[in-house]
C-alpha cells in the first residue's frame, strides 16, 4: 500500500522501519505521560510480523523526507464478527494539525471495508485528546470492555 497526503506519503510497513516506528511510539506516548510498554501493550510494533502480517492485518508507516513521523495500524480481533481494531496511530508532535490523523483514519477505514470487515474497534487513553476529538468526530460511539491498561476508553463503528 502507498498514497499520499500534501507531502507525506503513508505506506506498508518495512522490516527496516521498526525501530523509527517505534521511537514514534515511544515519543508521543512520553508526549502525554504515558509509558513505553515493550513487553505489554506495544509489543506489536516491535512483532509486526507476528502481530499483524501473519494474521491478516496491516502496518502503515507516514514518512516526510524519508523521516517515519506516523503509523497506523489494524488487526481482526474476536469482538464480534467480522471485527479489527485500529491500532498504533500515533504522529509526532511537528505534523499534527495538519488533516493528517484524519486522512489517515479514513484510508485505514477503506482498507478496512474493502477487505469485508463490519466492525472497528478503537481503544485510547482520555489524555489523547486529539484522537478522542477525532474518534467521536467520525462516528465512533463509546462503548465499554477496555483491554489494554494504559487506556480508559474505547470506542466502536459500525460499518
Amino acid at each position: 500500500m502507498r498514497t499520499y497526503y500534501r507531502d507525506f506519503i503513508i505506506r506498508s510497513w518495512e522490516k527496516r522501519d521498526r525501530i523509527a516506528a517505534a521511537e514514534v511510539i515511544r515519543t508521543t506516548l512520553a508526549e502525554y505521560g504515558l509509558g513505553w510498554e515493550p513487553e505489554g501493550a506495544d509489543r506489536d510494533v516491535l512483532e509486526v510480523e507476528t502481530y499483524y502480517l501473519a494474521r491478516s492485518g496491516e502496518f502503515w508507516v507516514i514518512e516526510k523526507q524519508d523521516k517515519i513521523v506516523g503509523t497506523g495500524a489494524y488487526y481482526p480481533v474476536e469482538r464480534g464478527e467480522k471485527a479489527v481494531e485500529i491500532r498504533k496511530m500515533y504522529l509526532l508532535a511537528g505534523v499534527r494539525g495538519q488533516g493528517l490523523g484524519k486522512f489517515l483514519l479514513q484510508k485505514l477505514e477503506s482498507a478496512i471495508t474493502e477487505k469485508g470487515y463490519k466492525t472497528i474497534w478503537i481503544e485510547t487513553a482520555s489524555v489523547l485528546k486529539e484522537a478522542v476529538k477525532l474518534y467521536e468526530n467520525s462516528g465512533y460511539q463509546p462503548t465499554t470492555g477496555v483491554e489494554t491498561k494504559r487506556c480508559d476508553r474505547i470506542f466502536v463503528k459500525y460499518l
